[in-house]
């Protein structure tokens, strides 16, 4: 092909004046720019940066950076910034500055900024950006008075639940007194007892902490002790054990690995020990790994014996340990002899299918 008709279709592409094509460049920056000469006077400042603090064009150009806005600028963290960067050649990223400004107000602002050499070495100029931080910090400080506000409202709600339950255990125990019917005292003390575990598993979740996440081992030490005192007391020789693995748990499933224990403790006390016992002991043990855990009441008592069929089939406390059961995704099991009774939830995952090996 001909040079004449190399030149004719391919079309000339004229590059700007370097001084303007900066200038371009520096107005297209979204966030505040100034270009700062090697004396710190300011050469250049974007569009963004005369928008964001109300400043014209001849307010600044030629200006110490100290001398802009009536000395607004005289600031003693800039001029620590700039005094590195002339020294030390240093590069400056995030460096957060508050200041009130007269014309804009209190402004919050992240500095960067970085020095430039040129390929001549006959000058060099210093870049000077600005991130103006002020709404994502009061967006912030709102989101902290929130969660204050929510952590007071959890306070005052577990306060009145805690009451409640006290209210209703007492009525309880007020109505057991005043009954006829030894079969309805009965049921009635039952029902005291249920409640009073549920509000001391309310009691010590709340005492473990206010997150998403519970130290399962504390938790469950601090519940056996209240337990202890509640339903053993000194009328009774029966020690209340805990062996249970450092770890954490989500808040929903402490409740109900708690419940779930003082149903099985309260089921020990009743049955396993009708004769009193020098070394009575109930165990509660925790063991977990990664994702799999199990949690074990054991008892040394005289065990179970031969049962009903309506006995079989289980009472209350067995359809509740069942279902608490069966939310945390565990199954039940219980080993019954004359040496005792044990009861375990274990909640075991498969990771990977078992490999069928060919014929």
């Amino acid at each position: 092909m001909p040079s004449s008709t190399l030149a004719k279709d391919v079309p000339i592409i004229k590059v700007p004046d370097g001084g303007v094509l900066a200038h371009a460049i520096v107005d297209t920056v979204r966030d505040p720019l100034l270009v700062l000469d090697e004396n710190l006077r300011i050469a250049a400042a974007s569009r963004a940066f005369h928008q964001t603090f109300q400043l014209a064009d001849e307010d600044v150009y030629g200006l110490l950076i100290y001398e802009i806005d009536n000395g607004q600028w005289n600031i003693q963290e800039l001029r620590t910034i700039l005094e590195q960067i002339a020294v030390d050649q240093i590069t400056v990223e995030n460096y957060e500055v508050s200041r009130v400004f007269p014309r804009v107000g209190q402004r919050i602002m992240l500095l960067n900024a970085r020095k430039v050499f040129y390929a001549e070495g006959t000058h060099t100029t210093t870049l000077l950006a600005f991130e103006d931080i002020t709404e994502r910090r009061a967006i912030e400080q709102q989101v902290q008075e929130l969660l204050r506000e929510k952590d007071l409202l959890m306070e005052e709600m577990q306060h009145r639940v805690s009451n409640s339950l006290q209210i209703i255990a007492s009525i309880l125990l007020m109505k057991a007194r005043t009954v006829q019917s030894e079969e309805t005292r009965l049921q009635l003390h039952d029902a005291h007892r249920r409640v009073m575990s549920i509000a001391a598993v309310q009691r010590h979740l709340h005492d473990a902490g206010r997150g998403g996440l519970i130290e399962i081992d504390n938790y469950l030490s601090k519940l056996c002790q209240t337990l202890a005192q509640s339903m053993i007391g000194d009328s009774r020789t029966i020690s209340l054990k805990v062996d249970a693995d450092v770890g954490m748990v989500i808040s929903h499933q402490a409740v109900s690995i708690g419940l779930i224990v003082t149903e099985l403790v309260m089921n020990a006390l009743k049955h396993a020990f009708p004769n009193e016992k020098n070394d009575a002991a109930i165990v509660i043990s925790y063991k977990a790994a990664e994702a799999d855990w199990k949690l074990a009441i054991s008892d040394n008592g005289v065990g179970k014996q031969e049962m009903s069929a309506s006995e079989k089939k289980g009472g209350l406390g067995t359809s509740l340990v069942q279902a608490l059961a069966k939310q945390l995704g565990g199954r039940v099991d219980t080993e019954s002899n004359s040496h005792g009774t044990v009861v375990t939830i274990t909640h075991a995952t498969f990771k990977s299918k078992p490999r069928v090996e060919a014929a």
